[in-house]
């Protein structure tokens, strides 16, 4: 018999066929189809899956016990901060005659401190109580000024409590120090904002009789202006042309010059967030005492005295306080006793809440609760101290 030719050749190619596809991995069509003719197959190669090395079950096992550890310390984190406190620092400003040193005020910024939970520093100008004086509250502006910008802990804003005189350097830092950190609340206490009408009486000692003899001269004298502060604040009613033209702080600060008016002193001043206005009921030292609310007597004139919403500083809106006003920012609040006088209790109700920071509150501890506990009983059996730490350095009362 013959051998069939076709079948042979069918076969050589299919064998030629077999051997291309050793030399290489990639099926031509051509050859699939053949192999499918010849009934021949071939399986396809199995693919190698790349395991990752195994850790050590040691290793594995410290992981574990340590996962808990994290989980704990990241839960007491979420906990606790919101509760961490971020509140602004305060800056105390005392009145003319006065020093940080003195007991009262070192007792008056202490407590305000304790109470709202902020950190409170009373700032000293020059040599104290004698520059409280004799230093022109420009110059004392500018020192204080350059405090407030040094000191890392008020670079975040901070609050200012302003005493009598210190209330005008307090605006003053407001208004004229150009970089400084914001203020967020001016808590003032018997401030002279719109002047006062008459020599602060200063008692029976030398310096108080010179004082007195040459406020009595000429008061708006640049010698006077130079040696002086409370001339930078003294406005006589019936002398205003001399008030506006040589007077050198207030009329600045109160923007009362229409030919000088200051816009960005306007907008400083109308950033505050709170303005709490102070005033002593029996005051006998500012003239007249309404000055603590920007109160003030008529041009030319020594009555009626006006309410500040009746006062042209405020109608014709010069620093801002008519639309803080109207916005619910300013606090006119009246508290008995004499100049600078006011008790503990008034401290707690209309200072400190303008010193404590706006994040949630703490959860209160049982220290805390004994000692305001303490504070209630002894207070209501008459056994606390509530009278004024603050007294007039210049009172002849």
């Amino acid at each position: 018999m013959l051998p069939d030719i076709s079948r042979c050749s069918l076969w050589q190619r299919c064998r030629e066929n077999f051997k291309s596809d050793k030399a290489s991995p990639v099926l031509h069509s051509s050859s699939i189809s053949r192999r499918s003719l010849s009934g021949v197959s071939r399986r396809s190669p199995r693919k190698r899956t790349l395991v990752p090395p195994q850790k050590p079950l040691g290793l594995k096992l410290k992981k574990m016990a340590t996962l808990p550890l994290k989980i704990a310390v990241l839960f007491a984190f979420l906990l606790i901060a919101p509760l961490i406190s971020s509140s602004l620092p305060f800056i105390v400003l005392h009145g003319i005659g006065d020093a940080c040193r003195n007991r009262g005020m070192k007792q008056f910024t202490e407590l305000l401190t304790d109470w709202s939970g902020s950190q409170g520093y009373c700032f000293e100008i020059g040599k104290g109580a004698w520059d409280s004086w004799a230093m022109p509250l420009q110059e004392q502006t500018d020192i204080v000024c350059e405090k407030v910008k040094e000191m890392n802990e008020l670079s975040g804003g901070f609050n200012i409590v302003g005493l009598s005189q210190g209330n005008l350097i307090a605006r003053g830092i407001i208004e004229f120090c150009d970089g400084a950190p914001p203020v967020r609340n001016l808590v003032s206490l018997s401030g002279p904002h719109a002047g006062t009408a008459s020599v602060p009486l200063c008692g029976s000692g030398i310096f108080c009789v010179i004082a007195d003899a040459l406020l009595k001269t000429e008061i708006y004298s640049d010698y006077m202006q130079e040696h002086l502060a409370p001339s930078g604040y003294l406005k006589i009613p019936t002398d205003i042309s001399d008030y506006l033209e040589k007077c050198r702080f207030l009329p600045k600060l109160n923007n009362e010059n229409p030919n000088e008016r200051n816009a960005t002193y306007k907008e400083r001043f109308s950033k505050l967030e709170n303005l709490v206005l102070i005033m002593n009921e029996q005051d006998k030292i500012l003239i007249p005492r309404e000055t603590s609310w920007f109160g003030y007597y008529p041009d030319g004139a020594f009555s009626p005295v006006l309410p500040p919403q009746k006062t042209k500083l405020y109608t014709e809106d010069w620093i801002g306080l008519r639309a803080m006003d109207e916005a619910g920012r300013v606090k006119f609040v009246s508290v008995p006793g004499g100049h600078l006088g006011i008790q503990r209790s008034d401290m707690k109700k209309y200072m400190v809440p303008y010193l404590k920071d706006d994040s949630p509150p703490k959860p209160p501890c049982f220290s805390s609760w004994i000692s305001s506990a303490w504070d209630a009983t002894t207070h209501k059996m008459g056994l606390q101290d509530d009278g004024p730490l603050l007294s007039p350095q210049f009172d002849n009362e």
